[in-house]
């Protein structure tokens, strides 16, 4: 009998473990209540409606922006008066971000980096998606996976104010 018993577990933690081969890895559960749709995630497009002048107008581009594609950001700031080109999404750094950014090139820059990090996470969850039996109870993988690279805060804090550099915007040491 106990053998038995130990001979399916063991098939059912084999099993468990080939059932996400090739797919990704999800760490974080979500539970979807299926109380219908998020009527807040829903915006509705702009009206269509003939330009004064169609000359204009740019050449349409597959995946690209559209006249009658909602903006409620921009739409928000012109309604209350403001510049809606002020907050217009660009890929492109704004001139006052140059002092930033030339800052923070100061010890080179990885054009690919977007691509090694998802490289780099696609690594970390598939080695932490995997079943924990002995990691019972509701916990988070996502939380589990990442601790690890976690910065603490205070400890940072401390570590600095011991250097004798001041951070004034840190809560005060008690």
């Amino acid at each position: 009998m106990r053998g038995s018993v130990i001979v399916v577990l063991v098939a059912a933690l084999a099993v468990s473990a080939c059932a996400r081969k090739d797919k990704d890895i999800v760490l974080t559960r979500l539970k979807d209540t299926g109380t219908g749709p998020n009527e807040f995630g829903i915006v509705p497009g702009k009206p269509l409606q003939p330009p004064e002048n169609f000359t204009p107008l740019p050449t349409p581009t597959p995946g690209g922006s559209n006249i009658t594609d909602p903006t409620p950001l921009q739409d928000s700031v012109a309604a209350l008066g403001g510049n809606p080109n002020a907050v217009a999404r660009t890929n492109t750094p704004s001139a006052s971000d140059g002092a930033l950014i030339n800052h923070s090139r100061r010890f080179g820059a990885d054009g690919n980096i977007r691509q090694v990090l998802a490289a780099e996470d696609v690594d970390v969850r598939r080695r932490r998606g995997r079943v924990n039996i002995f990691n019972l109870g509701q916990n988070d993988d996502y939380t589990l996976a990442y601790k690890r690279q976690w910065l603490d805060s205070q400890a940072e804090e401390q570590r600095l104010r011991s250097l004798g550099i001041q951070t004034p915007s840190a809560p005060p040491a008690e």
